[in-house]
């Protein structure tokens, strides 16, 4: 017995002895700790961005009729799909695989750390190349999920997945290879250091043409061209998905920088990130209400949004109090275009473009104003902004790159979306729509006892 008790007692110290003797035998190096850490340090903002996904579900679904809300939140787990298979294949190479100042034409079908010589704007990351797939994976379905917001409540199940196959193979691709993948606008010292005009302003011109060419709901427009209110089902969903984004983004930004070592920048990004917030959000609400006389929850939640929107290009470039007028600006301006867009005719069921598109514009161009030099040289993009003496270089390149984004995207998304709605058509036929898409285009609601209580009590379930 006490021979089985003495084994027993070597074989458990033996686990520790293990670890302990391959140490010896092979040191570990302040650079492997390094890389070790910065790698575990951009993977948790991979999760953090990807869990941005179901913020958008959560936000979408609030945000549309009850009987749209189960297809909206399940389409998001579709185009998620779509994202992963499409990036892996051809848009990572086309965005940050070796190439010209256009596109990359290396590195497709990704295939994991074997495949970094096709990728040398990544290589001075100093982290495995899957890691950075990853995180750049999770930015473009970000993207992709704004696109197809505007197409809410009577786009065919189909146009989300041919748009969102061609959306993750060219479209934005392009645009990050610009900016991010050694491209044109990276030689120029464009600052969007996570993105304002890469993922936020990309998405939302994609959605602004799909709105456009949708044209709008059944009721949404009397026949005076008088918008009619159509609010969401559900405001504490679109509450929490906001919530869950605000949360998300301390991974989109503070993660951009790539590194938890250095002096901990990345919590000076969280700084700006959150102050521009939560500034933007409380503008929007007290516009809201000035103007309505009462205060509107959805126009704060739309200007947390775009206020995060608009930090998300200047985060790493500008002083917290920069930050609060640019997320001040954010949410007044976005509150404005929201009405002004629904008044024009074009309807938006998640104000896409005033949220991602208007206030990516601006955040494209705030580090024009307010980079400051100590800033721009740290992050090692750019030069100083306007008011802190670097004229009007910096502001004239950060124009260029948000209008030559804007074009660039609007006019692919017409030729792709145009070609669709000649094929196939884009929308769902005026009884699908009447009846909701979670009962014409998958079978069933996403709340079967609630709806069943309406079609059996005779009540109109179109509004």
């Amino acid at each position: 017995m006490r021979k089985k008790w003495l084994l027993s007692l070597l074989t458990f110290g033996s686990l520790f002895a293990v670890p302990v003797s391959a140490f010896a035998a092979d040191e570990v190096t302040a650079p492997a700790v390094e890389i070790g850490l910065n790698s575990l340090f951009v993977f948790l903002a991979f999760v953090l961005v990807f869990f941005m996904q179901a913020g958008f579900a959560l936000l979408e679904a609030g945000s549309v009729r009850m009987k749209n809300a189960g297809h909206v939140a399940g389409k998001t787990v579709l185009t998620l799909g779509i994202a992963v298979i499409a990036f892996w294949a051809f848009g990572f190479g086309f965005g940050f695989g070796n190439g010209n100042g256009f596109f990359g034409y290396e590195g497709f079908f990704f295939g994991g750390n074997g495949d970094t010589a096709s990728f040398d704007a990544l290589s001075g990351a100093g982290i495995p190349v899957v890691i950075l797939f990853l995180f750049q994976f999770s930015f473009a379905a970000v993207s992709l999920a704004i696109a197809c917001g505007g197409m809410a409540e009577r786009a065919k199940l189909s146009v989300y997945i041919i748009f969102g196959l061609l959306f993750m193979i060219i479209i934005y691709p392009i645009i990050a290879h610009w900016v991010w993948g050694g491209g044109w606008l990276a030689e120029m010292g464009m600052q969007d250091y996570a993105g304002s005009a890469v993922v936020h302003l990309t998405g939302a011109t994609a959605a602004l043409v799909a709105t456009f060419l949708l044209k709008p709901r059944l009721g949404k427009y009397n026949k005076d061209g008088k918008p009619n209110s159509i609010p969401g089902h559900n405001q504490v969903l679109s509450v929490l998905g906001v919530i869950i984004l605000w949360f998300g983004w301390f991974g989109f930004n503070p993660g951009s920088g790539l590194s938890a070592m250095s002096d901990g920048f990345f919590g000076y990004v969280a700084l700006t990130t959150n102050l521009a917030a939560a500034s933007g959000g409380v503008a929007a609400l007290l516009v809201s209400w000035a103007v309505f006389g009462k205060a509107d929850i959805p126009s704060m939640l739309n200007g947390v949004l775009a206020a995060l929107v608009a930090i998300t290009g200047s985060c790493a470039f500008v002083e917290p109090w920069a930050a609060i007028v640019i997320g001040v600006v954010a949410g007044v301006l976005t509150f404005f275009t929201a009405q002004w867009f629904e008044k024009a005719g074009l309807d938006d069921p998640v104000y896409a473009f005033s949220v991602h598109g208007i206030a990516g514009m601006w955040g494209a161009l705030s580090t024009g104003f307010f980079a400051t030099g100590d800033l721009a040289e740290s992050v090692g993009v750019g030069q100083a902004g306007l008011l802190y003496g670097g004229g009007f270089h910096q502001l004239g390149v950060q124009a260029l790159g948000m209008i030559g984004t804007f074009v660039f995207v609007l006019v692919l998304s017409f030729i792709i979306l145009g070609i669709i709605k000649a094929v196939t058509g884009l929308r769902v036929t005026e009884e699908e729509e009447t009846m909701g898409l979670d009962i014409s285009e998958h079978g069933t609601y996403g709340y079967p006892e609630q709806m069943g209580l309406l079609n059996h009590s005779g009540k109109d379930i179109s509004k």
